[in-house]
């Protein structure tokens, strides 16, 4: 029985070392047979073909243009329709770097005479970026030619070294020869074949770094090519955005600051004023100190509410307490539209986050309520990912201006958090505001 036991646990062990063996043979093993791999392969045999068309093209029509520039200067149409022609192909390279390698070159900016849609003859002449793109398909013959050669040298060398001992004898001579010295001795064979099984475990990694490469260069000459450039305009945007929040609590500072002079003051104020009369007048006309007492109580509790709702449009407790859930259907229930309120159950954001959803969706209900003219508005809230959307929507008369004081602020408002807010409010309505706010994980 207790050989028996040996047995069975000698044999236990070895399976779950083989078992133990296959996800280490796995991870070697699955490079060769990635996807990533042969799309990065087909990509460089596709570059080559490429390749020999655009140098084709181009290469012809700059030297047309050339020769016929002293004929009443028809090579600069030439020239231009060649530029423009290296901007399609721009377009569709970058297109198959994405479907091929995953790889998202994003276009360069486009020149302003392109962006308000005015093209001429010279439009492509002046572009930096469709000299990039001539130049890109100048080199992309022998970038793809030098590419497609290396991934094709190392995946055929290692497939020929790793089969040679069935094949090596049949070769002339004898034997694959190395210089002037025939390949014959087994032990010689076998070192070759572990230098092919290397070469053929490097030729995934080889294949990819070729088409990293490639990559890199597109990007350069198809893309912005100009990593400062961007983070210039990155910081340009983020100065505007920190202007136009500051801006916007300003405006709420002052806003806050006027709703309790005009209103919260002057009723304290007043009721300090009745209180005294009421004083004075408990002596001699204990009635009337009674009506003028429950006047100065009536004013109490209405500057009481007006500091209540002053204290909910900046930050209300419940929002802190149970979320936008909850304080948006405080607002619809306050709202004098009718309004629908669906928010999906998700992770909470971050406190400023929920503020700013806050305080959109609270301005956009007084703005239904003030000028829409609505019979039914609707709030709409869930998260995709990282991003907060938040969808408001009524079915009033429309017309709402995306730049007016009340939505621009909105949308500064947002900014200031890298969102982004959108309008579409036709004339006869209806409405829609939708915003996307960045809430992280």
């Amino acid at each position: 029985m207790t050989d028996g036991g040996s047995g069975t646990a000698v044999e236990r062990g070895v399976r779950d070392a083989r078992v133990a063996r296959l996800p280490a043979l796995s991870t070697v093993v699955r490079p060769i047979v990635s996807p990533d791999t042969w799309l990065a392969f087909v990509h460089l045999l596709v570059g080559l073909l490429i390749g020999v068309v655009s140098f084709t093209v181009v290469v012809t029509g700059a030297v047309l243009s050339v020769g016929l520039l002293p004929l009443f200067l028809l090579g600069i149409p030439v020239l231009a329709g060649v530029l423009s022609a290296g901007n399609a192909m721009a377009q569709a390279e970058r297109a198959r770097f994405r479907l091929l390698l995953g790889a998202d070159i994003a276009p360069p900016a486009r020149s302003p005479d392109e962006s308000n849609g005015r093209r001429n003859l010279i439009t492509p002449l002046l572009s930096p970026a469709s000299w990039r793109h001539f130049g890109y398909a100048i080199v992309r013959l022998p970038l793809s030619a030098i590419g497609a050669f290396l991934a094709s040298a190392v995946w055929s060398t290692a497939l020929v070294l790793l089969t040679l001992p069935a094949f090596n004898s049949a070769l002339p001579g004898g034997g694959a020869h190395v210089g002037h010295v025939a390949v014959r001795n087994p032990l010689a064979l076998a070192g070759l074949c572990v230098a092919g099984l290397l070469l053929l475990l490097a030729a995934p990694w080889v294949t990819r770094g070729i088409a990293a490469a490639d990559a890199g260069v597109a990007n350069l000459l198809l893309g912005s090519g100009r990593p400062r450039a961007e983070l210039t305009a990155r910081i340009g945007e983020l100065e505007t955005s920190r202007a136009a929040v500051v801006d916007a609590a300003e405006a709420e500072r002052r806003r806050i600051e006027r709703d309790l002079h005009d209103g919260a003051q002057q009723r304290l104020v007043s009721l300090a004023m009745e209180l005294g009369r009421a004083r004075a007048k408990f002596a001699a006309d204990p009635k009337a100190a009674q009506a003028i007492v429950d006047q100065a109580h009536e004013q109490a509790k209405a500057a009481l509410t007006e500091l209540r709702n002053l204290v909910r449009g900046v930050h209300p407790p419940v929002l802190s307490d149970r979320g936008l859930d909850a304080a948006l259907s405080g607002l619809a229930a306050l709202c004098p539209v009718p309004v629908t309120v669906t928010v999906e159950d998700f992770a909470r954001p971050a406190a400023q986050v929920e503020a700013i959803a806050y305080f959109v969706v609270a301005e956009a209900l007084t703005n239904i309520a003030k000028h829409s003219r609505a019979s039914h508005a609707s709030v709409t809230v869930r998260r995709t990912g990282d991003v907060l959307m938040l969808t408001i929507g009524d079915n009033g008369i429309g017309g709402a201006d995306p730049v007016g004081q009340g939505l621009s602020g909105l949308a500064a408002r947002v900014a200031g958090v890298d969102g982004r807010l959108s309008v579409s409010s036709p004339a006869g309505g209806p409405t829609v505001i939708e915003v996307a706010l960045p809430c992280g994980s």
